[in-house]
């Protein structure tokens, strides 16, 4: 099997999408790779070096990994073997290798591509370590998924990962170009609806020929559409955003970023790009209440009021009315002034506990329901708040020979400004009364 095209039957006669009949046919005609394929670029080294490697191809949609992978056996003079991971099992990776080890007996190597290759279960990607090994096949895979987390630690060490850019404007531009030298005319539509349509391509260069090939369609041989002809007649594009994989990953984390950094514009937009993408807006909820403790915490006591709340009128009104009480939430966040104190303070306490979980509460702050108890000396010695003069004893609360701990410090952001001044004048006082 030389290519994907010819593996699903078409023949030099059957109908070929535009983006197939433009698809380049040496490493120097791919756009918007330059350090990959360009004269000081990563793989024209390694053809230069004459040492191809097995490698992981990274990237979004329509940028050109199969192309790529196509034009480096073509460049290496390797037979092209390509498989999905979609529709291929142990079966058609047995058949392939098989192959592979026929052609190799003869003298042909082989360059194994594998498209979606992060669909593969784990035996399945331990499956190519000895041909990868023994060199049987040099392995190519794609994928959008982030490689560390989806293929294995094993066959990742074997590959070079290579990551392949999302194609800015003027990559885009020279598509359209070829496009339109292969069709013998100028795009038919108005000058303002170039950006428009680069915009909705949103980088794919497949995406964007396969728009232009329906512009040419719709507008027949002579026409010249209008933007409101373009934009009613193309279909809009799904947002490129994946609930379950690395996209959900990237884009919560900028996000929760941007609302750490109080840059309430950058969380409203990573927000609605969420949103607009599909995900679960009590997901969304469930994250806003995290950073509404994690990063301003006692700096404003109504930020997780806000967030909880937010999440609950999602919870009565849903979509689309809950949202912008969720967006609400964000802003409120974003603008907040901000303090990690309760985070760090808790996940110290978390650590000291499990240090120290054997450790019994002092004899004093222990109630003594039965004579027994009192005659231990429980409860001996308590001093009872509210009757001191300051309403603060300064008694020791940490275990009896556990030095005192200072989980929380406030850092003086906001509402934790006076709670700061609080801690140090009961600090005083505990040191007057002999405290810890």
């Amino acid at each position: 099997m030389s290519d994907l095209f010819e593996s699903a039957g078409l023949s030099d006669g059957a109908p070929r999408p535009l983006a197939d009949r433009l698809r380049p046919q040496k490493l120097s005609e791919v756009v918007g790779q330059d350090h990959l394929v360009g004269p000081d670029g990563t793989l024209s080294r390694m053809l230069q070096a004459k040492r191809l490697s097995s490698i992981i191809f990274w990237g979004p949609p329509g940028v050109g990994k199969t192309t790529i992978a196509r034009l480096l056996a073509q460049e290496t003079d390797l037979e092209f073997e390509a498989i999905s991971a979609i529709f291929s099992g142990v079966k058609d990776l047995r058949a392939a290798f098989d192959r592979a080890e026929g052609r190799r007996k003869v003298g042909k190597g082989t360059l194994l591509f594998v498209d979606e290759i992060h669909r593969f279960n784990k035996a399945q990607q331990d499956g190519f370590l000895p041909f990868v090994e023994s060199g049987v096949v040099t392995l190519v895979g794609a994928t959008t998924e982030n490689p560390s987390f989806e293929i294995n630690g094993a066959l990742l060490s074997r590959c070079q990962v290579l990551v392949l850019k999302r194609l800015e404007e003027a990559a885009l531009l020279e598509l359209v170009r070829r496009a339109e030298a292969l069709e013998g005319r100028a795009l038919p539509v108005v000058e303002e609806a170039i950006a428009p349509i680069l915009a909705m391509a949103d980088g794919d260069g497949r995406y964007l020929l396969n728009i232009v090939e329906q512009i040419y369609a719709l507008a027949g041989p002579k026409a010249v559409l209008s933007l409101p002809q373009v934009t009613s007649g193309l279909q809009k594009r799904a947002p490129a955003y994946d609930k379950t994989g690395d996209g959900h990953y990237n884009l919560i984390s900028a996000l929760h970023k941007a609302v750490r950094g109080s840059d309430p514009d950058a969380a409203l937009y990573w927000f609605a790009r969420m949103i607009d993408g599909g995900e679960d807006p009590l997901y969304l909820a469930r994250r806003l209440v995290r950073m509404a403790s994690e990063d301003i915490g006692l700096a404003d006591p109504t930020a997780l009021m806000v967030a909880s709340e937010a999440a609950r009128a999602y919870e009565r009104m849903g979509s689309p009315e809950g949202e912008l009480a969720l967006a609400h939430a964000v802003i409120h966040l974003a603008t907040a002034p901000k303090s990690n104190a309760a985070y760090v303070a808790w996940k110290a306490a978390l650590r000291s506990a499990r240090e120290t979980g054997s450790l019994m509460p002092p004899k004093h702050i222990l109630n003594a329901p039965t004579a027994m108890m009192k005659d231990q000396g429980y409860g001996e010695g308590y001093a009872y708040d509210h009757d001191t003069e300051e309403g603060v004893s300064g008694q020791n609360y940490f275990p009896d020979g556990m030095p005192r701990q200072s989980f929380y410090q406030p850092k003086g952001e906001g509402r934790e400004k006076p709670i700061a001044e609080r801690l140090a004048w009961i600090a005083g006082i505990r040191e007057r009364k002999g405290g810890k």
